[in-house]
């Protein structure tokens, strides 16, 4: 987005937030609105801005502070959250771990699994699994649409058993 920025108006990203932090707006919808309308911004760049310069977006938050948000309320489920941190941190030394604001990615070539805490009492699991069929526990990806085609609901630690890890560990080899 940054490269895209520079490239559609001639000005860096630093130039525009100072430009937002000049108009004295702090709301992000204002923030949006002021850039399309005074200077032309698609509402993609100008929401880009507006996170950049409120610092509300995820890369401008800590990782620590990612996860403790995404528990806040919910700390029953870290411990399963932990268990499949370490699980999947043993596949390979190549997987990037992304924290994002409310789950986080685990990214070998292409991202194959996604932990998202759902709901207080249960963590949506995302996998990319092209061409393996549903069961009534791998479910289609619902709310997880195209980043993810099948989804498996966690609601306690004794769900996380072999047959879970061998579809982490199928999506795993897939991202090759």
């Amino acid at each position: 987005m940054e490269k895209g920025l520079l490239e559609k108006t001639g000005k860096s990203l630093d130039y525009w937030i100072k430009v937002v932090k000049a108009s004295q707006i702090d709301k992000h919808k204002a923030i949006i609105e002021f850039l399309k309308n005074e200077y032309g911004f698609t509402h993609g760049y100008a929401n880009f801005v507006s996170l950049k310069a409120r610092k509300a977006d995820a890369e401008s938050i800590d990782d620590k502070d990612l996860l403790n948000n995404q528990y806040k309320g919910k700390a029953n489920l870290r411990p399963i959250y932990n268990q499949l941190l370490a699980n999947i941190s043993q596949l390979g030394n190549d997987i990037t771990i992304t924290p994002k604001k409310d789950s986080v990615s685990f990214i070998r070539k292409r991202q194959f699994v996604l932990v998202k805490p759902a709901t207080k009492t249960r963590i949506d699991l995302g996998l990319k699994l092209k061409g393996v069929d549903t069961t009534s526990r791998l479910e289609n990806s619902g709310p997880f649409g195209a980043m993810c085609t099948h989804r498996v609901r966690i609601s306690s630690l004794e769900e996380l058993d072999e047959e879970l890890f061998s579809w982490i560990k199928e999506a795993y080899e897939k991202a090759n």
